[in-house]
């Protein structure tokens, strides 16, 4: 008798071995699995012989299904199928649209189960040694996605940009040039920021700056999407950062 379960599961921000054991353990088990562009295809070893595995995810901004088809998916292949694990980079419920495919698997009398993963929000500064939060320097961060359902720049930026928090922004490339211009008129130029383009992975880049001059490094550096923006205070933790302090601090006094 067929069990109709939908598990979503978080893979982690890059790296196979970032998974939590409940998530390979719910891999395993499943009869298929229906897995994001930012995951690692390594984890589909866990997978059983005869499981389903189907891409559907987006790679170089190509959506390979919508979101609708993906939900319909979930649902055909539960009732058909049985365990149908949606594997998803980061943790599920940090933008990635895990309240539609529940809604959707819940409307059918799917049962429903959710695998937190470890968001690529906090994973990804964390790699690079910048806290979210440090005492005597953040006290709070935000997180955000870069561009909206309508493909405006989200006004959360606008509100974040008047804070002393860290600001972490998710997917935002494309926008990059009107976020730094949002800074720059709150008077946030000089304010540290860093760029990493696939973080936690062995292809991952990044660059590091101000606001006033970030731009043009991300550009010779040939950034893009999928990267993790953070700006703030706290980026000037980062070893390179208070190394080209120093370096800027000795050739004045040079002078």
């Amino acid at each position: 008798m067929i069990h109709p379960k939908l598990t979503l599961v978080g893979a982690g921000p890059g790296a196979a071995d970032l998974i939590t054991l409940r998530g390979i353990k719910a891999i395993a088990e499943a009869d298929v699995i229906l897995y994001d562009a930012l995951i690692d295809d390594s984890l589909l070893s866990y997978a059983k012989p005869d499981a389903i595995k189907q891409f559907a995810g987006k790679k170089f901004g190509c959506t390979s299904l919508s979101q609708e088809e993906i939900n319909e998916l979930i649902v055909k292949y539960a009732l058909e199928k049985g365990h149908v694990v949606r594997l998803k980079g980061g943790d599920p419920f940090v933008f990635g649209r895990a309240t539609e495919e529940i809604d959707m698997a819940r409307a059918y009398g799917i049962e429903v189960e959710v695998v937190p993963g470890i968001s690529s929000s906090i994973a990804v500064p964390a790699s690079q040694m910048i806290p979210v939060t440090s005492r005597g320097i953040s006290e709070s961060f935000w997180v955000t996605t870069g561009t909206t359902k309508t493909g405006e720049v989200s006004k959360d930026i606008a509100l974040a940009a008047q804070s002393t928090a860290t600001v972490v922004i998710l997917m935002a490339m494309s926008k990059l040039t009107e976020i730094l211009q949002i800074f720059t008129e709150n008077g946030r130029g000089e304010t540290p920021i860093m760029i990493v383009q696939e973080g936690c992975t062995s292809n991952e880049k990044y660059v590091i700056g101000t606001v006033n001059d970030i731009a043009p490094k991300a550009q010779a550096a040939g950034l893009g999407n999928p990267a993790v923006i953070v700006i703030g205070e706290v980026v000037g933790l980062h070893v390179e950062y208070a190394g080209r302090i120093a370096n800027k601090y000795a050739k004045v006094k040079q002078k």
